[in-house]
């Protein structure tokens, strides 16, 4: 049987931890089974609950409520389990086992069944499941480690997933052959990425992103950015600045963005557009009071109501947003966003996967799939820079920890047909010794005025 904790197994004639099955106490003989046993009668008193109560005529209970009279259910449902296998001369389960039972029906209910143990692991980056029993989870310093199954088969992994996406976001988010991928970000803030059709199994990617209420002077402390780029940063925001955040999967870009909204005056409203929730900006009321979350929407099953995020841009243009921040761009709401960026959203900020910084450019103009040229004028009338992140493999680092950190900062000059990506780049920042981007005082920035205007004084340029 699985023990809470690890447990060593050989795999490839070497020994590997496995996170979630050792050390600790033993769970009572059949856990799993009973936890699946006790569901159906207690969904089915619940159920005869809520009917007693329509027929009373009294209002339906609340998420909350429905949770602690579940919680009273299973209780007592436990205790009447555990009182029938003292009665067939069974061993009696210790109060730590038995509340581990209660702990795991609620959670197959309400929370992420066997998976929850995992999402409430606070030192797990990233849990990445390749169907119910081949799960691995991954730390912040890179490492990736095998864990115990989460579903004793696909089809309850499958059962599992849904029930988080339902509990979760502002739009139901369905999950099926017909609808094959999930986005969803839950409540904290770790984002669930799954698909079903495409592969031979189920396959589920989830990622925390540790830093929400994040500053630019926490990446100072990490080593994301040098202390004088965090001057310079702040002094973009304040200066109504419209920046791009670019890097590969993992670089941070998520966690720059939010330092650099948290920089952003509390007075000011602001709109966020995302295709699934994440920044989670409305749940920072000391910083932010003023915020609108919109949300993409699905299609119903049909096929009809979908709210695309070109059409969320749009609708900002009536929200009397000061600033419009886009948490990722992923496709022709580009177009819009750039033009927002043009009509008088200054200060808009935004996110796009590239693999270089000057990738950022190509990327906008492939996925607004318009004129070349035309894009290319658009982004040069509506970035002014654009900020690039790397994450170094553990392998770069003898402490074996693969870091995130700003790589390089371009500023968006004009259009130039003449230049590779139609539109011409001042490497302002550039890598140092240690990889970090450092100033390049051989560069002037275009708009010091601007800058100086909100208080920056910048090191002593030298052409």
């Amino acid at each position: 049987m699985f023990r809470l904790g690890h447990r060593r197994q050989a795999v490839d004639d070497g020994a590997v931890d496995i996170v979630g099955a050792t050390g600790g106490e033993e769970l009572i003989p059949g856990h799993w089974e009973l936890v699946a046993a006790l569901v159906k009668p207690v969904l089915q008193q619940l159920d005869a609950v809520r009917k007693q109560r329509r027929v009373e005529g009294k209002p339906e209970l609340t998420s909350e409520d429905l949770e602690q009279q579940a919680h009273g259910v299973i209780v007592a449902a436990a205790q009447e389990t555990i009182t029938e296998m003292a009665e067939r001369g069974m061993p009696q389960p210790t109060v730590a086992q038995e509340q581990r039972l209660v702990t795991d029906v609620f959670a197959s209910m309400f929370r992420g069944g066997r998976l929850q143990a995992l999402l409430d692991d606070q030192q797990l980056e990233g849990i990445e499941i390749n169907g119910c029993d081949e799960v691995f989870v991954r730390y912040p310093d890179g490492r990736r480690v095998p864990a115990a199954p989460v579903a004793e088969t696909d089809e309850e992994l499958i059962e599992t997933v849904r029930r988080l996406a339902t509990y979760h976001g502002l739009n139901p988010r369905h999950w099926d052959p017909t609808n094959w991928q999930l986005d969803v970000r839950l409540k904290d803030g770790a984002r669930v990425s799954a698909v079903m059709g495409v592969s031979a199994r189920p396959i589920v990617n989830i990622r925390r992103h540790r830093l929400v209420k994040v500053t630019l002077e926490d990446l100072v402390g990490n080593g994301t950015l040098a202390p004088e780029l965090a001057e310079f940063l702040a002094a973009v925001v304040r200066a109504r600045k419209n920046v791009v955040i670019g890097g590969k999967t993992g670089a941070g870009k998520t966690t720059l963005l939010r330092a650099l909204i948290n920089a952003i005056d509390p007075a000011e409203r602001l709109v966020t557009i995302e295709n699934a929730l994440e920044l989670g900006i409305r749940g920072l009321r000391d910083l932010h009071p003023n915020v609108v979350e919109f949300e993409a929407r699905l299609p119903n099953v049909e096929g009809v109501g979908a709210v695309t995020m070109t059409d969320l841009v749009r609708r900002t243009l009536r929200m009397d947003a000061d600033r419009v921040i886009v948490g990722e761009v992923l496709g022709r709401e580009i177009v819009a966003m750039l033009q927002a960026m043009s009509q008088g959203n200054e200060g808009s900020l935004s996110t796009i996967h590239a693999r270089y910084a000057w990738d950022v450019i190509d990327r906008m103009v492939m996925y607004a799939e318009q004129d070349p040229q035309l894009t290319e004028r658009r982004i040069a009338k509506a970035v002014d820079f654009i900020v690039f992140l790397r994450r170094s493999s553990s392998q770069d680092r003898a402490d074996g920890d693969g870091r995130r950190f700003v790589d390089r900062v371009l500023e968006v000059a004009h259009y130039d047909p003449a230049t590779p990506q139609g539109v011409a780049t001042n490497e302002i920042w550039q890598p140092g010794e240690d990889g970090v981007a450092a100033r390049d005082l051989a560069t002037q920035i275009i708009c010091m005025p601007e800058l100086r205007a909100v208080g920056y004084t910048d090191q002593e340029w030298r052409p």
